[in-house]
């Protein structure tokens, strides 16, 4: 059966780890998270023609697809049969909130298991520049809205799916003696990522790996 980014880890990663940190970007407190430097990956060029015969990805309910995914999502489906929709989105939630915490509190030894090289490189850049401030952030995600799969496409090997998360988040933003800089934790802004996920298709390990972000 299919598993989703990441799922195997994403239990004993949640377990472990969430608690109350989270952010935004607002404009008053931290700055966009940073991408690689190549910026985004080229996407992958979909085949003329799909087999007919995969499940319909329309059942995966209201807004969980745009429609202009549908026919990527087909092809994804007719490279990994078992690829499933809703586990795929519950395993992207997890990865958010696990990406986004590991980012904010600094943690790149576990970002390096869950993003692209170059993703890693821009996060742990940005890592640096913060700790050469001598600011550390005090971030809250309050609740995951929804996510959307906007684009998938399957070619060459590999998938790719690109999720919009529609968030609320708090941030705080301190300095080294834990003064608020910026930000307030209880003034939670709505944020949209798009954030785009891939992995070989038919390869035994199941996971997911992050290669870019934005801002919707």
């Amino acid at each position: 059966m299919f598993y989703l980014v990441l799922f195997a880890m994403v239990a004993a990663f949640l377990a472990l780890r969430l608690y109350s940190v989270l952010g935004k970007r607002s404009g008053h407190e931290q700055q966009p998270l940073p991408r690689a430097a190549d910026d985004r990956p080229p996407a992958a060029v979909l085949p003329r023609a799909v087999d007919t015969n995969v499940p319909d990805v329309r059942d995966a309910g209201p807004r969980a697809i745009e429609g202009g995914a549908e026919s990527g999502l087909r092809a994804v489906v007719a490279a990994e049969p078992g690829f499933d929709v809703p586990r795929f989105l519950d395993g992207a939630k997890a990865a958010y909130r696990m990406i986004l915490e590991a980012f904010w509190r600094g943690d790149e030894q576990a970002l390096a298991g869950l993003v692209s090289d170059d993703v890693h490189a821009a996060f742990a850049e940005a890592i640096a520049a913060r700790a050469e401030q001598g600011h550390v952030l005090d971030n809250r995600l309050v609740r995951i809205d929804g996510a959307t799969i906007v684009g998938a496409s399957a070619a060459g090997g590999e998938a790719r799916v690109t999720v919009r998360f529609d968030a609320d988040i708090a941030a705080v933003t301190r300095d080294a003696e834990g003064n608020v800089i910026a930000g307030s934790t209880s003034d939670a802004v709505e944020t949209h990522d798009v954030w785009t996920f891939v992995r070989k298709t038919r390869a035994a390990d199941p996971n997911w790996t992050l290669v870019d972000t934005d801002e919707a």
